[in-house]
């Protein structure tokens, strides 16, 4: 599914924050990374998507290196075969959370538009209710918490049923019962569809619903006993 080769990134100011590094995530693994502020997980993740570019390697996604991809032909693979949850939510202020949830939907279209149409609110609706938003379809994100912009971004992320999800502290604004609810729900949507999956967490309890835990330090990806360090 994705294949990281000697992917080396610096940032403007000349430190170099990724050196080398190989990974290879298999199709259905849900990996969680965790390591120290700074070491380079979001930006991981930005190369991972296309939305930033290594300074040298290979970013391979179903044997395609997205970095030599055109502009028109990433964005449309981040369309359909990618799910994101960033810190920043990346929520559109001017349309409706149920709008906002069924944007993937509706970009990714492929039947007559009025019965899409219809298909894409249902399961917004649908997705909200799953993430504890039941009715709340027509407010708009400045009504939300930062919490509960968070479970609608995450069911953003899920409602296309992609092929990779990345999530940047998909719990990090979530209260522990709620964030328990969104954990349980990403694991169960990635393992119904046969997804894979990287969250990048500073909490446990978010990476032990992972298959796997990873460190990333300046020396690469290492598995990662929990309870031991991070």
């Amino acid at each position: 599914m994705l294949n990281l080769r000697d992917v080396t990134k610096s940032y403007a100011s000349g430190r170099q924050v990724l050196s080398r590094l190989s990974y290879t995530l298999e199709a259905g693994e849900y990996v969680a990374i965790m390591g120290e502020s700074g070491v380079g997980k979001s930006t991981l993740l930005n190369l991972i998507a296309g939305l930033d570019a290594p300074d040298s390697g290979r970013i391979e996604i179903d044997g395609t290196d997205i970095s030599t991809m055109q502009d028109d032909e990433a964005t449309r693979l981040r369309r359909e075969k990618f799910g994101f949850v960033f810190q920043a939510f990346h929520i559109l202020p001017h349309l409706t959370i149920a709008q906002n949830v069924a944007l993937p939907l509706l970009l990714n279209r492929d039947a007559p538009r009025s019965t899409h149409a219809t298909y894409a609110a249902r399961s917004a609706e649908d997705m909200l209710a799953a993430v504890g938003l039941a009715g709340r379809g027509r407010d708009f994100p400045r009504q939300l918490s930062g919490g509960e912009q968070q479970r609608v971004a995450i069911a953003r992320a899920l409602i296309h049923r992609p092929k990779l999800i990345l999530a940047d502290e998909p719990t990090g604004n979530l209260d522990p019962d709620t964030a328990n609810d969104i954990l349980k729900l990403l694991r169960d949507e990635i393992k119904q569809n046969g997804s894979s999956a990287i969250i990048v967490t500073h909490s446990h309890a978010a990476a032990a619903s992972a298959d796997r835990v990873l460190e990333l330090t300046k020396h690469g990806l290492h598995p990662m006993a929990l309870g031991s360090k991070g």
